[in-house]
């Protein structure tokens, strides 16, 4: 009798009847479940951020903030505009940050709060691409990865960049086939701010152009919307471009001509793409080998059913990698993983429906394969991030934080306002935490014409040069060393050391930039000598600077 009553109301016996009151509190409950696990898992991103923001190191790049966001504002963007040629978003963030409490931990608050934040929005993202199971797993999956937490506390635009950019795919879905102002304007706001923060976000909006023509190819819907809202874009960022030519002409980075770096070689750019799957998920070649056969078989389950999810991870991937091919730089450009970091979301949401896909062809042992993968996947992801970066994991070793807290307060007890400081070494950063009173006379080590523009524009004459190295900064985990014998390369120099720390000055002012660089250069020999990993790239700095100066004269 329930059976023919099933059968009578077009459902089969067992199957809950759509629309009914049973429906829908399983759908409720669903939908509560989602939520709560995407809840979850960006409570346990921010808390586990929050407890080792404080623990890591500061880094140099951090330092680099640190000074300049503290300057005022008309000189924040003078440098970011005229002199880096920066995005000038996280720049403005930065500033405020330090206008309520000047420290560090201000500003690696930031990268807190929009890691976090990132999270609900990439589910959002995948959920609207795929479906909510795959959105939980992936985003599971993007909260561990070493990409989100190493950016998550480096106090950098990284993971403002993965919040606007996701939330710049996630606009521009509810807008495609619409003809609604209000949600095109909500893209064309995302996608600017994207933009505004990082320069990669290029790449995004040509993705999305690529995406866009690809599925009105594919499916017919109003065009109109969509080439006003990209136009809109295009002339509200026009002077970030201008902004932008300023950074790409520091680098010699254009389409035509030879190349010193790893851009425009087809095999330089497929490495960093393995590169980067492995900061995805882990470095290791089985690890990352395995995450990569998981994407290509979850883009083959999911073209099945969401061809759209696949055709714009496809666009992603394949926009940046041409713009890198035809790239060519004139001087060393280092591709990092953070560079692409918009594309962790699709990477993720690729892994996540390879595993519900193998798991849905297990049956009953479905569930299973689901705990046992993501549960691997979770821990592998750990142990990479432990291995690449082990002192914003475990802290770093007792005698490196007493040694660096007591070159800190030496500095601080002993520097002064007209002290020119060669790079942004982070104990520069923790002494004035501690009361130092250095200016912003600091000489830009990688960059030759940043440095001698810092030193024309610095007070005349100049003070004493002030050089730093740390034994235990290497990029080799062997090579790292704890302690660095004390030693000077001439007898106008004073140094002291504390532990790996080893700090030189001059004992009189510099004078002028010749002499300074003549200085560094000693400074850096000595440096090689001690096995310092970034004494050669600074050596060539002072060569290329005092080079260009005696040219000049």
């Amino acid at each position: 009798m329930l059976a023919g009553r099933a059968a009578a109301s077009g459902t089969r016996p067992g199957r809950v009847p759509p629309g009914s009151p049973l429906s829908r509190a399983l759908k409720r409950a669903t939908e509560d479940s989602y939520r709560l696990g995407v809840g979850v898992v960006s409570a346990a991103l921010g808390t586990f951020l929050l407890f080792q923001m404080t623990v890591w190191p500061p880094h140099e790049d951090e330092t680099l903030v640190f000074f300049i966001a503290r300057q005022p504002i008309g000189d924040v963007f003078s440098t970011v505009f005229a002199e880096r040629g920066g995005a000038p978003l996280h720049w403005l963030l930065a500033y405020a940050a330090m206008k309520i409490s000047p420290s560090l931990i201000a500003l690696r608050l930031i990268s807190v709060a929009f890691a976090v934040a990132s999270m609900p929005v990439i589910a959002a993202l995948i959920s609207k691409l795929a479906d909510r199971r795959t959105a939980l797993l992936a985003t599971a999956l993007a909260a561990a990865s070493w990409v989100t937490i190493y950016h998550g506390i480096y106090a950098r635009m990284y993971s403002l960049f993965l919040f606007l950019t996701a939330l710049s795919f996630l606009t521009l879905l509810r807008a495609l086939g619409t003809r609604e102002p209000r949600r095109w304007a909500a893209w064309v706001a995302a996608t600017v701010l994207a933009i505004a923060t990082q320069p990669y976000g290029t790449f995004v909006l040509g993705a999305q152009v690529v995406f866009v023509l690809a599925r009105r190819w594919r499916r017919a819907f109003p065009l109109r919307p969509a080439v006003v809202s990209f136009a809109a874009v295009i002339v509200l960022v026009a002077p970030l471009w201008l902004v932008y030519r300023v950074l790409a002409d520091r680098f010699g980075i254009g389409v035509t001509g030879q190349s010193d770096s790893k851009l425009g070689d087809p095999v330089d750019v497929l490495n960093y793409l393995w590169q980067t799957v492995g900061d995805f998920s882990a470095g290791w070649t089985a690890a990352s080998a395995v995450a990569l056969a998981l994407a290509l078989v979850g883009g083959a389950f999911l073209f099945r059913r969401r061809p759209s999810a696949v055709l714009l991870s496809a666009a992603v991937v394949v926009v940046p990698t041409v713009a890198l091919l035809l790239t060519r730089s004139q001087t060393s450009v280092f591709l990092e993983s953070r560079h692409l970091i918009f594309v962790l979301p699709f990477f993720q949401m690729l892994v996540a429906a390879g595993i519900l896909g193998i798991a849905g062809r297990a049956g009953r042992a479905g569930i299973v394969v689901v705990l046992l993968s993501i549960t691997a996947l979770l821990g592998v992801e750990a142990a990479w991030g432990w291995h690449k970066t082990p002192y914003m994991y475990s802290g770093e070793p007792a005698v490196r934080e007493q040694a660096r807290a007591d070159a800190a307060s030496w500095l601080a007890a002993t520097g002064r306002s007209d002290d020119v400081l060669f790079g942004y070494e982070p104990l520069y950063l923790d002494a004035v935490e501690k009361g130092a009173p250095f200016g912003s006379a600091i000489v830009q080590r990688a960059d030759p014409k940043l440095a001698l523009d810092t030193l024309q524009a610095a007070k005349k004459p100049l003070g004493r040069g002030v050089w730093v190295f740390d034994a235990s900064d290497q990029s080799d985990p062997a090579q790292v060393k704890l302690a660095i014998p004390r030693s000077v390369p001439g007898p106008i120099f004073e140094g002291r050391a504390w532990g790996p720390f080893l700090v030189i000055r001059t004992k009189e002012p510099v004078g002028d930039a010749e002499d300074f660089f003549r200085d560094t250069a000693a400074v850096e020999v000595l440096g090689r000598t001690l096995g310092v990993g970034d004494a050669s790239i600074n050596l060539q700095t002072a060569i290329t600077a005092l080079s260009r100066l005696q040219g000049r004269g």
